[in-house]
């Protein structure tokens, strides 16, 4: 008997419980804001002590702000469209089409602000933002999984 193309992709497809689409969300969210975040502070170190912290200290409470009110909204929908998954759906849709499309222009993105000629004070400011935004938008992934029995809860 001959499968079809479609079986053949569903073999090899990583199909991944809702709780691991949670967990994948969490982890990518907390190691690219960390990232960021360490570029960010490098580059406005790189300046010395107290000028880095001009652009240091408001890049973080930017960030804590988008993070609380953009991010965090963002996440509180992709959870509802992860939890309204079957298990078994492909690992890597934890993000939707549209926001595969928006990682590759952030990426492009990043990659202009790197070879711009912006100083790196003002870069570390913005990437010290994003990273931060990142950090404090995840916790409502981590806040999901950790409800769904992801990590045992402890006090």
């Amino acid at each position: 008997m001959q499968r079809s193309p479609q079986q053949i992709l569903d073999d090899w497809k990583p199909a991944a419980s809702r709780r691991t689409h949670l967990l994948a969300a969490a982890g990518v969210w907390t190691i690219v804001g960390t990232g960021l975040l360490i570029a960010g502070i490098h580059w406005c170190q790189s300046m010395g002590f107290p000028q880095a912290l001009y652009f240091l200290l408001p890049g973080i409470l930017l960030g804590a702000l988008k993070g609380y009110f953009v991010l965090g909204r963002s996440a509180r929908r992709s959870v509802l469209r992860i939890e309204s998954r079957p298990d078994g759906t492909c690992l890597f849709g934890f993000i939707g089409w549209g926001g595969w499309g928006l990682v590759l222009v952030m990426m492009g993105a990043g990659f202009l602000l790197r070879h711009s000629p912006l100083p790196r004070s003002w870069l570390g400011l913005i990437y010290s933002a994003i990273g931060i935004a990142l950090l404090v938008g995840s916790r409502v992934f981590w806040r999901t999984y950790r409800r769904l029995g992801g990590i045992e809860a402890t006090g």
